[in-house]
């Protein structure tokens, strides 16, 4: 709640860096670092209590090269993530917001979805977890309420620019106009870089504009469900999620920086997004939490994240690339997360179709997923995180750069 504190006193006092945008950068900057003193400090506290608990991970023996060392390690770590994330948000971020609600209620909903399934696993001894229907029914609870509050709420709007505003020198000027409620999104590497989900279904008649719902809804739902589960997929190695997220999340505080601020977008040419400046601050919070963890998570590691963490922090990722209007560059963005997805699917499906035409399963993978692969062909752990690492960046380059190559 220090938000309101910090912004009364800015207002009254014409402290430095008054602007909006200072006040945002100020908040960041102290969002980030109290972020990761609480993962550094209260971390390491939540690791011994999980030891003392014996809440630790349950290791099938998949034939893997120091596996059977990591078994007994402390899970159910995505919990350091989240107290991380949240308590500088209320502290820093204008909680009224209705981005920060609803990243807030993604936070919690997906943390309360992932923490069944490490309880399950626990404490019933039962190595399934919470069984694959009801995740995706929560998975796709959250993507109905994300998508309905996208499309409804009134704050959720864009400011489109009008190039008919001619000045006294007779020059037209690009200006932004009133802020109108739209189902638009950018497309990466393409001039004219807007999509409209309307465009589906207006062809359709008058009015059937009004009902881009239909497919602004499910497009939701899918992207919650793909990144949740990519990023629950990717969470199989040390430090691999963790560090490959808190690239993601960077690049997406880069998207939400520059869409809410009016003269970034501007110059961009992307939408202008007001309100969705605030997102920075949450996506501070939410890096400085991933790097703390990150600390004990390292190989070889002190704690797991477990389903609690890999299962919020897709879900985060997933409606925050949709709040900034990037959905359609996830693929590239979350180009691991999708790797890996696309590995177990190719596998499983490549096994299906080998062992009804041929009588035996055939792989095209030595494991999935992917990161098992190279497991198996006998690099180390640590070499495999650091090139998916080196990998994720790159992506993350490319997607930045698509702010101006189209």
């Amino acid at each position: 709640m220090l938000y309101y504190l910090f912004d009364f006193l800015e207002k009254q006092y014409q402290l430095p860096g008054a602007s909006l945008f200072g006040f945002l950068t100020f908040r960041a900057a102290m969002a980030v670092m109290l972020s990761l003193l609480i993962a550094m400090v209260y971390g390491k506290r939540i690791i011994v209590f999980l030891q003392k608990k014996q809440i630790g991970e349950t290791v099938r023996d998949l034939g893997l090269e120091g596996q059977k060392q990591k078994a007994g390690t402390p899970t159910m770590g995505g919990l350091i993530i989240i107290m991380s994330t949240l308590l500088p948000v209320i502290l820093f971020a204008d909680i009224k917001n209705i981005y920060v609600i609803l990243l807030i209620i993604t936070t919690i909903w997906m943390g309360i979805i992932g923490f069944i399934d490490d309880y399950i696993k626990i404490f019933k001894k039962d190595k399934q977890g919470l069984k694959g229907k009801f995740k995706v029914m929560g998975q796709v609870g959250l993507g109905l309420i994300v998508g309905l509050t996208l499309y409804f709420h009134p704050q959720v709007t864009i400011k489109e620019k009008d190039t008919t505003t001619i000045t006294e020198n007779f020059k037209v000027e690009r200006v932004f106009g009133e802020e109108t409620k739209a189902v638009r999104t950018n497309v990466p590497f393409f001039k004219n870089n807007e999509l409209d989900y309307a465009d589906f279904i207006s062809w359709m008649g008058d009015g059937m504009e009004d009902y881009a719902w239909i497919i602004f809804i499910p497009v939701v739902i899918l992207i919650v469900t793909a990144v949740s589960n990519g990023a629950n997929l990717t969470d199989g190695i040390d430090g691999l999620a963790a560090g490959s997220s808190a690239i993601i999340v960077l690049t997406l505080g880069i998207f939400a920086w520059v869409s809410g601020n009016i003269q970034f977008s501007s110059y961009l040419d992307i939408f202008y997004l007001p309100r969705v400046g605030e997102l920075v601050v949450f996506l501070a919070a939410f890096v400085g939490a991933l790097v703390g963890f990150l600390w004990y998570n390292a190989y070889p590691a002190q704690v797991f994240m477990g389903d609690t963490g890999s299962l919020t922090i897709g879900g985060v990722i997933a409606v925050i690339a949709i709040i900034v209007r990037k959905e359609l560059l996830l693929p590239i963005l979350c180009g691991i997360f999708f790797a890996e997805s696309l590995s177990v699917m190719l596998q499983v499906g490549y096994f299906k179709h080998t062992k009804k035409k041929y009588g035996e399963g055939r792989r095209i993978f030595l494991m999935a997923p992917l990161h098992h692969h190279y497991q198996k062909k006998s690099y180390h752990e640590s070499k495999i995180v650091t090139r998916f690492w080196i990998i994720g960046i790159l992506l993350a380059i490319i997607s930045i750069v698509t702010l101006k190559i189209r």
